[in-house]
């Protein structure tokens, strides 16, 4: 027969180990329920559709820039699908041939939604060269098909497949607005050609070196004239300042410096 010992008598020393432990557990409990709490008021604090979605342009109520610029975005937001290759894009949109012509070189992304004249794929390239580039691509290989309208769009490379009434996909399509713009702190390099740039630049140049040589020029030639205007001056003061100077010794000499003295008449020897 069993018999069970109270826990208080058995052994107090152990009574002890149970109480503490005890104890830690209940606050370690406590203190995981409260970071719960608090992740949970964090995590409900976000903003309606920042979660689903990850972009590298993000609005600030956390839905992502390539999304805002869908047609009639608030409606189709919540059907919207980002895509980073092109299995995603198989995945959504089917095995359309065009598909294997994209790519997705660092920062590209792609987002697709419904609509009631196709399904809408917008292509972001992250430059104006790669867009450009991609674009020469799927015009050649869209040129004879039908269920594919394509139109390119600033750095969006749109298509609508599935597309039964042209007319409709080119009126989606046109509702698409590339609105981001690229502004210079200084002047836009891509204005001119570099070969032309290269002329100008060049030809700048030379005018600028013969402005400075001929500048430099006409400095030293003004300040030579006021040096020896001022060194001039400063000689016919001190030469007006001196006293009269003959080398004659007092003797009868030829006036032809203008400063021997007349000799008065009374002073003349006579017979």
């Amino acid at each position: 027969m069993l018999r069970f010992t109270p826990l208080n008598t058995c052994n107090p020393r152990l009574n002890s180990d149970l109480f503490t432990m005890f104890t830690v557990f209940s606050k370690n409990l406590i203190a995981a329920l409260f970071l719960a709490f608090i992740y949970s008021l964090s995590a409900y604090s976000q903003p309606v559709g920042s979660l689903p979605y990850t972009s590298q342009e993000v609005a600030a109520d956390g839905v992502p820039v390539l999304i805002k610029h869908l047609p009639e975005w608030e409606t189709v937001h919540h059907q919207a699908k980002f895509a980073y290759s092109v299995g995603e894009l198989k995945s959504i949109l089917g095995d359309h041939p065009i598909l294997d012509l994209v790519e997705f070189p660092g920062g590209t992304e792609a987002v697709t939604a419904p609509y009631g004249s196709g399904k809408l794929l917008v292509i972001e390239y992250a430059t104006p060269q790669a867009s450009i580039e991609a674009d020469g691509i799927f015009t050649s290989k869209l040129a004879r098909e039908t269920t594919v309208v394509y139109r390119r769009i600033g750095n969006y490379n749109a298509f609508v497949f599935d597309a039964a009434d042209q007319a409709a996909a080119n009126a989606l399509l046109d509702q698409i607005k590339y609105e981001k713009m690229v502004q210079w702190l200084g002047k836009n390099p891509y204005d001119i050609s570099p070969e032309r740039a290269f002329v100008i630049g060049t030809a700048d140049m030379f005018l600028s070196t013969l402005l400075v040589i001929v500048m430099g020029i006409g400095l030293a030639v003004l300040c030579g004239i006021v040096s020896g205007y001022v060194f001039f001056s400063i000689r016919e003061y001190r030469r007006a300042s001196m006293p009269t100077f003959t080398d004659a010794g007092g003797m009868t000499r030829l006036n032809l410096d203008g400063f021997t003295p007349d000799v008065v008449p009374e002073r003349l020897l006579k017979d």
